[in-house]
């Protein structure tokens, strides 16, 4: 019989799940250890080959920390609010759950037939208003939370009001809002109910602000940068605008310390820690105040170089900074307001990103240098963005390649004040070199001449030395129906929280997932949701991010209707500490899941406070595109080496009715309408032949491959081994399922063998030999060392490699194939455990012991000599170290083999060189 994989699979996925043998508890008997997939987002289209990948690569870590004695944690649930959801409900009717139960459910069974480990009584879903308790509860607490800086963490607004009410907040060292005004315990105490509730939004955690949002008005709702790209919407490629709105913030920036020292106490890639450090961006520099003339206020700035100060020619404000309107000159009115309505167009990031176009308008108006009192002329640009810093510059063109860059566009000064560049050609951007041009730091050093600005603007009180970040606060809300309500009422228009104990707010029905007539959230539809009959509900629901920023701590505790994780569960299992996922979450969930946990440490809910030990991004397994190649103006498709005589287009054609780049052609004719009828110009042999190229794997390429295709073809266990055999988990390589042939001929080796062909176990209880351990602590060495190191590859070769050997050896011991099957188990476990339990094992492997190596069996003892004769070598044969020379040639001559050769001819003498060469000249 052979190895049958699709019976074998299903019976011990059957068998795993009734006896629910990876679902764990605390056992403080054991060591915990945590392994963490990204939750997937449930899509319609399901698991292609690609998504599987880290999946795979975590189970196999998973499996071989149980053979290790850990108590492991590796649960699974479902990212499962979406916009994708959402446009789908709008387009049918359908509410969202609906399909996304359907998504589920889908997702479900093929995640199951790959054989995963997961702990699935753990699963959480991000809909499920019993798991959205806990994320609307954690916006309740940071909502009764300011972020203090003299102790770096969270405290209750109730101590900020005390320290109010004694003193005012003059002496309050806060993260808050830029332009909290300063008050006194007298001036609190005579504001109402609403003044407190609005002055307080300047210091709460979860706050409300007007701030500009990427806005869709088709799909009517706020996107984040990731949703937009080059002035549209990444779904359905919509317009986006700058638009100024009042939404729901979170206070990240308080954190923005913590998380970059926090970088140096985790296992991530320096290369991950550097893009969190960047986006995170700590700078420092000085606040420098330019008063505007015929204005009372002055303009705020702040740069890293205030050793400059006296190479400013030019001011910039963002065309979003609040001073424009006011400041610009009747004369300048128009060109400005056009200005600003064409940069609404672009985002933040279309910003940043295009240098190649230099774009601004002139206000009309000027500022003052702060030392030499010289008018310098204030402009608008579009580099310069609104939350960062001030929302305001100045321009040091000398020095400062994008203000060069305007300098040139517009004509304007260019003056040096670091000696040492070109001007006629770049900006000279080194930050060292000699002061010139600059007043009372003339030849001082860069260095030096910082320090001495600094103390020049303090003393004068035009400035002072800070710390900048460039991290941002994250907009919490969104237009849209299909996402956590957020736990707010209005009284009297005063956001006010709800209570605890009357959470979840679930969503409510609508008749519509649009938003309404007069341009309100879709929750504006529901009826009668209100908190009373005056008092009615926040209709924004929460971002993408929010179900997804804590779900590693549900999962701890995922039954708990008391609290989001016992204090029990949360000290046993501490954090994670591994966590595999997508380098597309380097910033965004990462920054926010590291926020929120620093947070919930803060007020006592967790004990760690970082929530990820140990990161490993896994790469992107790529699509291997076919194409055929019709030609112009007809349905004749020209095979790929003869389209160099035709005018030909090329077509993306499915991957899946292509074998070996050979296609099926009447499957092609099935394939679509417009194709049924098609003509075709073979290769001599009679085939159609596809061209290929290597691309990123997805629907509109027809490059998808199905893993319950493979599943069914090969079974589980040859996609998981063929997944990691491709190559590094961290790189991303091509698909092809040609090259898959050669895992599953391996798996089949691995049971023929074990099984004669009547299925009949060969396997004997006689002690192995010396070469046969050697080998098998070699693979148990390898493949331990490359599942610590997550060289994945390297385990399989590994495994096939000692398969080949104990096959030369003809050693068919089960001494040695237990182990063995240990070390297969967590790669290949349907297999591995069917030939365990033939074995007459009662214990699952996945519960037995990983093998320990030993040095002994490694060492080398013996030496494979070339036996030659006359200088031509005959065969090898391995000889003891332990033997002198005489020895190595009596042992070289009483071989059958060195017998046969010689067939009785006379010897004249016997070259031995140790562990060289053993030559017979005759």
């Amino acid at each position: 019989m052979s190895y049958n994989f699709n019976e074998i699979e299903k019976k011990w996925q059957t068998k795993w799940q009734e006896e629910k043998l990876f679902s764990v508890e605390v056992d403080q008997n054991k060591p915990k250890f945590y392994v963490l997939d990204m939750f997937p987002y449930p899509s319609g289209a399901g698991l292609h080959v690609g998504h599987p990948l880290g999946y795979i690569a975590s189970d196999i870590y998973s499996r071989y920390k149980r053979l290790k004695g850990f108590n492991v944690l590796h649960p699974m649930g479902y990212d499962a609010f979406g916009l994708p959801a959402e446009q789908y409900a709008i387009q049918t009717g359908q509410h969202p759950a609906t399909t996304t139960e359907r998504n589920i459910n889908r997702y479900r069974e093929q995640m199951d037939r790959l054989g995963f480990s997961f702990d699935w009584d753990r699963e959480v879903r991000t809909c499920d208003p019993d798991y959205y308790h806990w994320t609307q509860w954690m916006f309740l607490e940071l909502f009764k939370h300011w972020f203090n800086n003299k102790t770096q963490k969270a405290e209750t607004i109730d101590s900020l009001i005390a320290l109010i009410e004694k003193e005012g907040n003059k002496n309050i060292e806060a993260t808050c809002n830029v332009k909290t005004p300063e008050i006194s315990a007298d001036d609190w105490a005579k504001m109402t109910e609403e003044e407190k509730q609005n002055f307080l939004q300047n210091y709460r955690l979860a706050y409300q602000d007007e701030t500009f949002v990427n806005w869709c008005p088709k799909l009517g709702t706020v996107l984040a940068n990731d949703e937009v790209k080059e002035g549209l919407s990444v779904r359905g490629g919509h317009p986006v605008e700058q638009k100024k709105m009042k939404q729901w913030l979170l206070r990240v920036s308080a954190y923005s310390q913590r998380l970059l020292d926090g970088l140096d106490t985790i296992d991530w890639t320096e290369s991950l820690k550097e893009i969190q450090r960047n986006w995170i961006g700590r700078s420092e520099g000085a606040t420098v105040y330019f008063p505007i003339e015929n204005h009372s206020e002055r303009l705020e700035i702040f740069t890293t170089r205030p050793d400059t100060l006296f190479g400013a020619s030019f001011m910039v404000l963002a065309p979003e900074h609040e001073w424009v309107e006011k400041i610009t000159t009747p004369e300048q009115k128009n060109v400005v307001e056009d200005y600003i309505f064409q940069t609404k167009k672009k985002t933040e990031r279309d910003r940043i990103s295009d240098v190649k176009n230099v774009t601004g308008a002139f206000t009309g108006a000027y500022c003052l240098h702060p030392f030499t009192g010289k008018q310098i002329p204030i402009w608008v640009g579009d580099y310069v963005l609104s939350g960062y810093g001030t929302g305001a510059i100045m321009a040091v063109p000398g020095h400062d390649q994008r203000d060069y860059d305007f300098a040139k566009q517009f004509n304007l000064p260019i003056i040096e004040v670091v000696a040492g560049g070109n001007l006629e050609e770049e900006a000279y951007a080194a930050k060292d070199g000699k002061l010139i041009n600059s007043d009372f730091m003339n030849g001082l050093r860069v260095p030096e001449a910082i320090k001495k600005t600094n103390e020049e603007l303090e003393k004068q009180q035009k400035g002072s030395p800070k710390i900048n970040f460039r991290l941002r606060d994250a907009i919490f809300s969104r237009q849209r129906y299909w996402g956590e309500p957020i736990p707010i009422y209005y009284k009297n228009g005063i956001p006010y929280p709800l209570p605890e104990d009357q959470l979840p707010l679930e969503l409510p029905k609508v008749n519509s997932y649009l938003p309404t007539e007069e341009g309100e959230a879709p929750l504006g539809r529901a009826k009668d949701w209100k908190y009373s009959s005056e008092e009615h509900y926040e209709l924004t629901t929460m971002p993408g991010f929010a179900g997804s920023s804590a779900y590693y701590l549900r999962y701890m505790d995922s039954k708990n209707n008391n609290e989001l994780v016992s204090k029990e569960k949360n000290e046993y299992w501490e954090n994670v500490d591994l966590y595999v996922g997508g380098s597309e979450h380097a910033v965004g969930h990462l920054i926010y899941s590291r926020f929120f946990n620093k947070f919930l440490f803060d007020i006592g809910k967790v004990c760690k406070d970082e929530p990820f030990k140990k990161l490993i991004n896994q790469g992107m397994i790529q699509g291997r595109s076919n194409f055929v190649y019709r030609k112009k103006g007809t349905n004749t498709f020209v095979s790929y080496n003869l389209k160099k005589d035709h005018d030909v287009t090329p077509i993306h054609v499915d991957v899946n009715i292509v074998h070996n780049d050979h296609l099926d052609l009447e499957a092609f004719k099935n394939w679509r309408e417009e194709y049924k009828d098609a003509q075709f110009i073979l290769e001599e042999d009679g085939h159609y032949l596809c061209g290929n190229t290597i691309e990123k794997m997805s629907k509109s390429l027809f490059n998808v491959v199905n893993p319950d295709k493979i599943v069914e073809d090969y079974g589980a266990d040859t996609l998981r081994l063929y997944e990691m055999f491709l190559g590094p988990i961290e790189q991303s390589k091509p698909w092809n399922t040609s090259g898959i042939e050669g895992v599953s001929r391996f798996l089949h080796k691995v049971w023929r063998f074990c099984f004669d062909e009547n299925n009949q176990l060969v396997l004997t209880d006689e002690e192995p030999n010396p070469t046969e351990l050697k080998i098998l602590h070699t693979a148990i060495k390898k493949v331990e060392e490359a599942i610590e190191t997550f060289s994945l590859n390297i385990g399989v070769s590994s495994l096939m490699i000692c398969l080949n050997d104990l096959t030369k050896e003809n050693c068919k011991k089960k001494p040695i194939i237990r182990p063995f099957l240990t070390l297969l188990s967590s790669f290949a476990p349907h297999l591995s455990e069917e030939i365990w339990q033939r074995l007459g094992e009662k214990e699952s492997v996945c519960f037995s012991t990983f093998p320990s190596w030993e040095q002994k069996y490694l060492v080398e003892n013996t030496y494979t000599y070339p036996i030659s004769i006359n200088g031509k070598k005959k065969f090898l044969k391995e000889i003891s170290l332990d033997l002198n020379k005489e020895e190595i040639e009596k042992v070289a001559l009483e071989d059958e083999k060195t017998q046969s050769f010689l067939q009785g001819k006379q010897i004249k003498k016997i070259i031995v060189v140790p562990k060289r060469i053993v030559n017979i000249v005759i």
